[in-house]
Parts: structure tokens; C-alpha cells; sequence
């Protein structure tokens, strides 16, 4: 390159500020603080919310505590390193609650989200359920509707039997002779 097209506006290339392009993405920021998963974070606070809710935890936690007060009491002096008001005890015991009561609120809100999701989901299919059965209580009504013309079962036998006992009627009135054909089973009238 040319002397000239190094030095624009009279200044050097290496003290001129960059050219931002707008055709590319900006490059990454560094950031204070580290980048972490929510969603990682959030389903380990869940586990370890999970196992503080058991009664592992409290058999371990009440061993260790008896372990740490009878090495202290029972201990040689040069081996002690809490001694009896057990400060240092204390001290843990106000650590892990601290960090044990926000992982526990922390996965309870979490809980609460899945369960507003399941319920909003619940209510979501309670309301195309409600759907489906009007609409075949209106289906059903409307068939109900239209049998009241259609002949049922009961009724096509009920008028068989009326029109059996009809014929043995006409058949004591009427007894076989002229008017009926023997050979072929039929009245003659009704040709």
C-alpha cells in the first residue's frame, strides 16, 4: 500500500478508531460474571432441594454432627479444632442452611411453573372435553328427535301381532272354503 492511502485524515492507520460494519454481528462482550445454564442450575438446585428433603440427609446430617461434637469433647487437645460453645459447628450448620433455603425456594418455584403449565394444559382439555359432549348430547338429541319417526323394534311387533291376530280373526270369521285357493295358499279376492 501507498504511504497516502495509509495515512487518511493525516493520522496514522493504527490511531484511527475501527470501522464498525453493520453487515456483521457485533462481537461477543466480555462479561463480569460467568455465563451458566438456568436450566442446568435450576434442575441441580431441584436434585440437591430433592435429597435435603429426605431422611438420608437428616441421618447423615446427625452423624456427622455427632462425629464433629465427640472428636471435640473426646479429642486430645491438639487434635481439637472446635472447641466446646462449637463456634466453627455453628458456623456450618448457619452456611448450609443459607445456601439450602434459596435451592429449596428455587426449586419450588420451579415446581410451580410445571404446575401452572399442567394446569393451564388440564384446563385447556377440560374445555375441549366440555366441547365434545355438548356436541354429542346434541348429536344424540337430534337422533332421538328423528326416531320418534322411525319405527322401532317394539312397535313393528306390536303391529305383527295386530295383524296375526287380525288374521286368525278373519280366519274364525272367514273359515277356508270358497274364498281361499288350497292350492296355492292364497284368497282369490285378492288377484
Amino acid at each position: 500500500m501507498a504511504p497516502a492511502e495509509r495515512e487518511r485524515d493525516g493520522r496514522p492507520e493504527a490511531t484511527r478508531a475501527p470501522r464498525f460494519r453493520l453487515d456483521l454481528p457485533r462481537p461477543p462482550r466480555r462479561k463480569l460474571l460467568p455465563d451458566y445454564d438456568p436450566e442446568a442450575f435450576g434442575r441441580l438446585s431441584e436434585r440437591i432441594a430433592r435429597f435435603l428433603g429426605t431422611g438420608r440427609f437428616i441421618v447423615w446430617m446427625t452423624v456427622i454432627i455427632i462425629a464433629w461434637v465427640v472428636w471435640n469433647v473426646s479429642a486430645p487437645s491438639s487434635l481439637r479444632f472446635d472447641q466446646y460453645p462449637f463456634i466453627f459447628l455453628t458456623l456450618m450448620l448457619s452456611l448450609q442452611a443459607s445456601y439450602a433455603a434459596p435451592l429449596i425456594l428455587l426449586a419450588q418455584n420451579r415446581q410451580d411453573d410445571r404446575d401452572k403449565v399442567n394446569l393451564e394444559q388440564d384446563r385447556k382439555q377440560n374445555e375441549r372435553s366440555i366441547a365434545d359432549t355438548e356436541y354429542l348430547s346434541r348429536e344424540v338429541a337430534a337422533l332421538r328427535m328423528g326416531l320418534g319417526e322411525v319405527a322401532t323394534r317394539d312397535w313393528i311387533r306390536s303391529e305383527l301381532h295386530d295383524l296375526l291376530k287380525e288374521l286368525e280373526d278373519q280366519r274364525v270369521t272367514f273359515p277356508t272354503g270358497s274364498t281361499h285357493d288350497a292350492r296355492h295358499g292364497r284368497d282369490v279376492d285378492d288377484r
